[in-house]
Parts: C-alpha cells; structure tokens; sequence
C-alpha cells in the first residue's frame, strides 16, 4: 500500500525515524485541499510515544479544519540532524515522512493533557507555559495524525 524508500542505502532504521519524530519541533503536514490541489503547511507538533501519535494544535476554524473535515488523510515530514560531511561543504540529513489519518480532538480533557505536553516542548518553563495555556485555551482546537505507515532516510546533499 505504501512505497518503500526507493534507495535502500539511504534508509534509516525505524527506531532513528522515531528518534528524530520525537526530538524534532517542527515539520510540514500535507492534506488534500480543495480542487485536487494539495495543502502543505510547516506546523509545531507533539508526538506522544505512548500514543503513536502526533498532536497539533490550531484554531477552532480555517483551511486546516476544513480539510480534515474533507479527508482525513494526510502526509507529515520533518527533517534534520544536519551533520557536515567530510568533504566540509555538504550536509547529510535525515528526514522522515508520515502517512496517517487525522481526527480532530473533541473531548476538552484530552486536549488539556495533551496541550500542556505539547506547550513543554516550546516553552522555556511550566509557568510561562502554564500562563500562554490559560490565556489561550478557549480559542485553541487540536488534532491529531495516526501513524499509518513511516518511513526514513538519509541522504548527502551534494
């Protein structure tokens, strides 16, 4: 159903692609927007290990919302671990590329546990984090993408 990565020797293993999921802060997540034209835009996300699942959290209204009402699949990449190579002018990189499905987060109590998590990864500490969340709860929604299928690799830009 899904492609394997075509370059085998670029491939990274598994638990790396988890790894790299779990220490980056940003990506791009792709959904099927309207007239057969894709929709792609870099977000912050959470991935709760647990879960084996990302959280995202975005306003209660707009494209995005719109879209995942539409279709709930989507595609999620984020890239990284940018190491200089030998030669000391390129970059080997790794990426890692998600195909899930969406749901957005309805019950109130899921989104306030999982706002907090998702708040620690950006704020310096609990209190600020703790204050931005209390002003802004009201207006924040949340969704979530399932893993269906991830891949990774690792490639010399060069």
């Amino acid at each position: 159903m899904f492609r394997k990565v075509r370059k085998i020797k670029n491939e990274i293993e598994s638990k790396d692609c988890y790894k790299l999921l779990s220490e980056n802060k940003r990506g791009v997540i792709s959904f099927n927007g309207e007239n057969n034209y894709p929709y792609s835009i870099p977000i912050n996300y959470y991935y709760n290990e647990d879960e084996n699942r990302l959280y995202f959290h975005c306003g209660k209204k707009g494209y995005k919302i719109d879209c995942i009402n539409n279709d709930n699949k989507a595609c999620f990449v984020t890239y990284g671990n940018e190491i200089l190579s030998e030669d000391a002018w390129s970059y080997c990189v790794s990426s890692v590329v998600i195909f899930g499905k969406t749901k957005i987060i309805e019950d109130r109590d899921i989104i306030l546990k999982n706002i907090k998590k998702f708040a620690m990864k950006y704020y310096p500490n609990e209190k600020e984090a703790d204050e931005e969340i209390k002003e802004g709860i009201n207006a924040v929604s949340m969704f979530v993408l399932d893993i269906d299928h991830i891949s990774g690799k690792r490639v010399r830009e060069k």
